[in-house]
C-alpha cells in the first residue's frame, strides 16, 4: 500500500544514534561553502536512504539535503557519494531533473565521513506503482513522464557534459555480474541454489550488444520527486549506483516492477495487475514507449535481461542484509530484505531457463 511505503520509508525522523555527528561542525562548513546558507540549522534523518544515510537540513529560509557515506565497515566500491555528486552536478547543467548541488566535502573531520549537500526538492514521492492515490485518468501520464525522463538520461551525450571518465565503456554486463557476485558472496547469509545457478550461467550468455550511456542503476518510482500537481518529474534521486553502462540494463531493471514476484519479494510489484482497469501500461506497452523515445525498433533477449536484473536486485538486497549483519545498515527495516532474496533468485532462474539455461 502507498501509505505503508510512506510510513516505513518516507518522511524524516530523529537522527539515529549510529549516524549522529557534530552538527555545529556541519553548520559552520555549510555557512562557508553553500551559497545563500543562513542558520540556525536543524538536522533530521530521512527514513529511507538504506545505503547512504540521508539528512534534511532545515534552516529558516529553506531546506537542504545531505548524503554521506555511512560510518563503519563498508563493502569495496560501495557508498560512492563522490560519484553521486559528480553525476548530479553534470546532469543539472543540461537541464535534466536533478536537485541543485552545492558542495562535496571529502574532509572526513567535518562529520566523520565524506558527504555532499544539495537542494531539497519539494513534491510528491510515490511508492506504490499501481498509483492508488492518483485518479485513474492521471496514471498513464505519470508512467509516460517516468519513461521519457529515463530515455532523456540514456540519450544524453556523456562526453559533452564531462562524464567520459565516469565508468568503463564496454563489457557492462560482465562487469556488473562480477561485481554483484562478489558483493553477494561477501554478504551471503544463506545458501540459495537458484542464485548460485544464476552466478554460473549469466557470464556465458550475455547478448552481443555493447551500447553505452549514463545509467542510473536504481531507477524506480520512489527514487524520483514528482510535481505536486502535474505528471512531471522534478528530480531523480539516489544516484549511488550510476555509471557508464548499457542502457538496456538500466531500462530492464526499471521494468522489473512488472515481473517481480509478489510472494514477499516486494510490495512494489505490478505482477498480476489489471493494466487496462488501472490505466497504466503493461510491460510490452512500456517497452514500446521506451523504444520510441530512444530510437530502437525493439528489445531482443528480454528473458536474459529479466534473469540478470533479478540476480542483480537479489545481490543488492543481500548486500543490505550483510550490512545488518555487520552493523552498518542505515534503515531499521533492512533485515526484512533477507526474505526477498530467494524469491527474486527463483524468478531470475525461471527466466534464465526460458532463455535456454539447463539445470
Amino acid at each position: 500500500m502507498q501509505d505503508e511505503g510512506v510510513e516505513r520509508y518516507g518522511g524524516t525522523k530523529d537522527v539515529a544514534d549510529s549516524h549522529k555527528f557534530d552538527e555545529k561542525n556541519l553548520e559552520a562548513y555549510a555557512a562557508a561553502h553553500v551559497e545563500g546558507f543562513e542558520g540556525p540549522m536543524e538536522v533530521r534523518q530521512f527514513k529511507g536512504g538504506q545505503s547512504n544515510p540521508t539528512y534534511q537540513l532545515v534552516t529558516p529560509k529553506k531546506k537542504y539535503v545531505m548524503r554521506r557515506k555511512p560510518p563503519g565497515k563498508l563493502l569495496p566500491s560501495a557508498h560512492a557519494v563522490d560519484r553521486e555528486y559528480k553525476v548530479i552536478t553534470a546532469l543539472g547543467k543540461i537541464g535534466f531533473p536533478v536537485p541543485r548541488t552545492y558542495c562535496l566535502c571529502e574532509d572526513e573531520s567535518v562529520v566523520g565521513t565524506i558527504f555532499y549537500i544539495m537542494d531539497m526538492v519539494e513534491g510528491r514521492i510515490l511508492w506504490d506503482p499501481r498509483l492508488p492515490d492518483i485518479p485513474r485518468d492521471g496514471r498513464r501520464a505519470i508512467f509516460e513522464a517516468k519513461i521519457s525522463t529515463l530515455a532523456k538520461l540514456h540519450n544524453a551525450d556523456y562526453e559533452a557534459i564531462g562524464l567520459g571518465d565516469f565508468g568503463k565503456p564496454g563489457n557492462y554486463f560482465s562487469r556488473q555480474i562480477s561485481r554483484w557476485t562478489k558483493q553477494y558472496q561477501m554478504s551471503e547469509t544463506q545458501t540459495i541454489d537458484t542464485m548460485n545457478k544464476l552466478i554460473d550461467w549469466l557470464p556465458g550468455n550475455i547478448p552481443d550488444d555493447d551500447a553505452n550511456s549514463i545509467v542510473h542503476g536504481d531507477y524506480r518510482l520512489d527514487n524520483m520527486v514528482l510535481h505536486p500537481e502535474k505528471p512531471e518529474v522534478l528530480a531523480v534521486l539516489d544516484w549511488e549506483l550510476s555509471t557508464l553502462g548499457h542502457p538496456l540494463g538500466d531500462f530492464t531493471y526499471h521494468l522489473m516492477q512488472w515481473f517481480m514476484p509478489s510472494d514477499g519479494a516486494s510490495t512494489q510489484t505490478l505482477e498480476g495487475a489489471d493494466f487496462d482497469g488501472l490505466n497504466i501500461p503493461d510491460a510490452a506497452d512500456y517497452t514500446r514507449l521506451y523504444c520510441e523515445h530512444t530510437g530502437r525498433d525493439s528489445i531482443e533477449n528480454m528473458d536474459f535481461y529479466i534473469a540478470y536484473n533479478m540476480f542483480r536486485l537479489a545481490g543488492i538486497l543481500q548486500g543490505i542484509v550483510g550490512r545488518v549483519r555487520d552493523g552498518t545498515a542505515s534503515n531499521e527495516h533492512a533485515a526484512l530484505m533477507e526474505d526477498r532474496v530467494k524469491p527474486l533468485s527463483d524468478v531470475g532462474w525461471y527466466y534464465a531457463q526460458k532463455a535456454g539455461a539447463v539445470g
